[in-house]
Parts: C-alpha cells; structure tokens; sequence
C-alpha cells in the first residue's frame, strides 16, 4: 500500500544544469543531482524532486515551493541583490513585491525556468 512517510513531490524545468545553479547558488539550498534529475535538500530527510522536461517544459500556474522566512522584506532584499525579481500583482503586492493584504507576508518569484516559488512569513 501507499507509504506517506516516504512521499515527495516534484516539478519540471527546462535545463538541470541552470536550476542546480539558481537553487544552489541564489537560494543558498542543498541540492543533490542522481541520473540527470535534482534533489533539493529540504530537511529532516524530506527533499522535492526536480525533473528535466526540456524545451516542452511549461512552468506551473501557481506556486510549486514555499519557503518559510523570519523576515519576509529581508529576504525580499536579499534575494533581489542576488538578482532575483519579485512578481507583482495588481493590486496585491506593494513595490517590493510583497503581499501586505491580509494572511501571512509573502511575496513571489520564479526560477529560471519560470516555476513560481515564494518567500512566506513563518518559522
């Protein structure tokens, strides 16, 4: 039957050796690679799998990763001197990207490939 301690998730990307660079080197992440495809490192024996598909790659409509940060606007700061431009929603987010319109501080931002990933108020 369905082992739920052994579950991971995963998602695609156009190009491993781009995203082993922007998930190592922008986000700071443990990743391993094994037989072409990535592993990001999230803790605690848990890690989300990172797929090539190549040019027929199409980055999800919502948000495939969230990362929970102390400060929000730090990490906004952070991130976009490493180069990383925050999305911005009409209406929802401020300047910087951030949502400040109710529930948790979040704001995003997507990988090389265009998934979209986030930066979210929490532990």
């Amino acid at each position: 039957m369905v082992d739920a301690t052994k579950a991971f998730s995963g998602f695609s990307v156009r190009d491993v050796p781009e995203a082993k660079a922007f998930y190592t080197d922008v986000l700071g992440l443990p990743v391993r690679e094994d037989h072409g495809m990535l592993t990001i490192d999230l803790g605690g024996g848990h890690g989300v799998l990172v797929y090539p598909k190549g040019p027929t790659h199409e980055p999800a409509g919502f948000t495939v990763l969230n990362f929970p940060v102390p400060d929000v606007d730090a990490a906004v700061d952070e991130l976009a001197a490493k180069g990383v431009t925050f999305l911005h929603y009409e209406g929802m987010t401020d300047d910087k990207g951030v949502n400040r319109r109710g529930g948790p501080l979040i704001a995003w931002f997507t990988d090389p490939s265009g998934n979209v990933l986030s930066v979210i108020a929490g532990d």
